[in-house]
């Protein structure tokens, strides 16, 4: 792990994003971020308008993802896909229509009141081939070789070990799968009197 961060800080860093994504859960998006969130997000990033109209539009509020993983390549019918931080499920009901009934879909997130709200909506939308549970990304419950693609949509940049994280995708990936991953990254420095504030984890 290349940080310089204590174990206090580290934890605190956890504790403030389960915060933040629980607050998600309960409220929604609105005034979480400072991009385009639901629908508007969705259609801004160009996720496929005939796969949006399958789904109910109650479900499609919370997205809150920062770019369209699946534009980065295909999924193919009977794939096996891990969501990685899959939040209020979005990208996973999505992945799991692309896969077909063949295929399958397990979508982790670490805050515990996302994965409620995600199988909730999992109910809404009449899918069989979703998978649903609380895990880190830093230590997936999976074995090895395990999946056809792993997507994953503005939830890297909020882990502080990327390295394991980037680990633990190719270990549960088949050889030749796929690792499709939409995210935020910093292309310059942060202005000196920003950088290294434990708070840029989770604002």
């Amino acid at each position: 792990m290349t940080t310089d961060l204590t174990e206090a800080e580290i934890g605190l860093i956890r504790q403030k994003i389960k915060e933040k994504y629980s607050g998600v859960a309960a409220s929604g998006a609105g005034g979480c971020f400072q991009y385009l969130c639901g629908m508007e997000g969705l259609r801004k990033q160009d996720y496929p308008e005939d796969i949006l109209r399958t789904l109910p539009p109650a479900i499609l509020a919370p997205f809150c993802g920062v770019g369209n993983p699946f534009s980065l390549g295909a999924l193919y019918p009977g794939d096996a896909v891990l969501d990685l931080g899959c939040g209020a499920g979005v990208d996973a009901f999505i992945a799991a229509i692309m896969v077909g009934p063949g295929g399958w879909v397990a979508g982790i997130d670490v805050t515990p009141e996302m994965v409620a709200k995600a199988r909730a909506n999992l109910t809404l939308t009449g899918l069989a081939n979703v998978i649903l549970e609380v895990a880190e990304v830093e230590s997936l419950p999976f074995p090895d070789d395990s999946f056809d693609a792993v997507i994953s949509n503005g939830v890297i940049n909020l882990t502080v070990d990327k390295e394991k994280v980037l680990g633990e995708a190719h270990r549960v990936l088949k050889p030749g799968g796929r690792l499709m991953v939409a995210d935020m990254v910093l292309v310059s420095p942060l202005p000196q009197e920003r950088a290294g504030r434990i708070e840029n984890w989770f604002q």
